[in-house]
């Protein structure tokens, strides 16, 4: 892998995969993408089934039998069982294909039959960050979402319709679109957060003692933060566009609650954008930090070469020894009786005025920051 290439890995941004010039509608998934699990949640006011099938074309048993259908699919490495899926539905190849290619932006496309809605999944590994896509359609009577791998936030929905609780059973398919699109947001919360406490922590960290370590550590919140960043900014857009759209796959009821989804990605943004505004200060705050330090010891070898500057000038002219036989000008100094203690005191005396001149004028002084006073609870 290249430099560059590295580079953009540890900040976690995904290059865009090269164009492989295939015609338009063409499915293609990655080579690495899991194999498909489809689990299909079919439902009514009065009942609901939850199993999960190995063929796509038993979904077609469930159809029309009841009110909503919910097909998920976690894995998208079989061209073949995405196809079929398609077919089922009357998913337009256009939106089949952006299935494949993972590295879609967030977005809504509104097509005649159904809506697509893009959307990313937040998720932790081994304490990186990193989304998943997931692909929602959304059309008259049932709700079909394709995801990368297996591993979501949705099991309180799915637990919500087994249970029958709430008002998902009672509904139709644009409020279960809500509520998983609601879950995909709200999953949002915990990881800023995290990133917000540890920046806190960092603040007084840096303060008290600034070190390469932690300086490293503000850079990784702010690379997740970069994450977080492409991911919500452009959902907040398609969220948007369904609480103001005119679908009739939404009903007017419905559009309140994507409505108040929309409010939650406006949330999140203001916390990103002021736990960015943070971790950049912190950035700062750690080079002035060094800066200071910098100055500070530089301060203390200046003063040091600065009081040693007599003393040396003085040790030179004494280390020159002109003979006093050849004249009395040549240091007579050298026949006194306590010379050497006299210069030697001469030395000391300077060099503790010096002191005492530099402590004066607050050269010696360290400055201190000022205890921050503590919120009130």
């Amino acid at each position: 892998m290249s430099r560059k290439g590295k580079r953009r890995k540890l900040m976690g941004v995904q290059r865009s995969p090269a164009p492989r010039h295939e015609a338009p509608g063409t499915i293609s998934p990655p080579s690495d993408a899991p194999q498909p699990q489809i689990r299909v949640i079919a439902y009514s006011a009065d009942a609901a089934i939850d199993i999960r099938i190995t063929d796509p074309r038993q979904i077609t048993q469930y159809l029309h039998r009841h009110p909503v259908v919910w097909v998920n699919v976690d894995g998208i490495g079989d061209a073949g069982v995405i196809k079929v899926i398609g077919e089922i539905f009357n998913i337009h190849r256009l939106a089949l294909e952006d299935v494949a290619h993972v590295r879609q932006r967030p977005k809504l496309d509104d097509f005649p039959q159904h809506l697509y809605i893009v959307a990313r999944m937040i998720e932790r590994v081994e304490d990186r960050l990193s989304t998943d896509q997931l692909s929602l359609f959304l059309g008259k009577d049932y709700v079909v979402t394709f995801q990368e791998r297996a591993g979501d936030c949705f099991d309180p929905i799915r637990d919500r319709i087994t249970g029958n609780h709430g008002m998902l059973r009672s509904s139709g398919p644009d409020l279960l679109a809500y509520a998983i699109l609601d879950a995909v947001v709200d999953d949002y919360y915990p990881v800023l957060e995290s990133d917000g406490d540890a920046l806190e922590e960092l603040e007084d960290d840096l303060l008290e003692q600034p070190t390469p370590g932690r300086a490293a550590s503000v850079h990784v919140i702010k690379r997740d933060l970069l994450i977080v960043r492409r991911a919500v900014w452009p959902l907040r857009e398609a969220l948007g566009g369904l609480h103001r759209g005119v679908s009739p796959l939404i009903s007017a009821e419905s559009r309140i609650y994507f409505r108040d989804c929309y409010d939650h990605t406006v949330q999140l943004i203001d916390l990103l954008e002021v736990y960015r505004e943070l971790a950049t200060s912190l950035m700062e705050l750690y080079m002035s930090s060094v800066s200071n330090r910098m100055n500070e010891i530089m301060k203390v070898l200046t003063i040091i070469s600065t009081i040693f500057m007599p003393l040396t000038f003085i040790v030179g002219i004494y280390g020159m020894n002109f003979h006093t036989e050849v004249s009395r000008w040549n240091m007579p100094e050298l026949k006194w009786r306590y010379g050497y203690v006299l210069v030697m005191g001469l030395m000391a005396l300077i060099a503790l005025g010096m002191l005492v001149y530099f402590w004066r004028k607050g050269w010696l002084r360290q400055s201190r920051v000022a205890p921050r006073e503590k919120d009130a609870e």
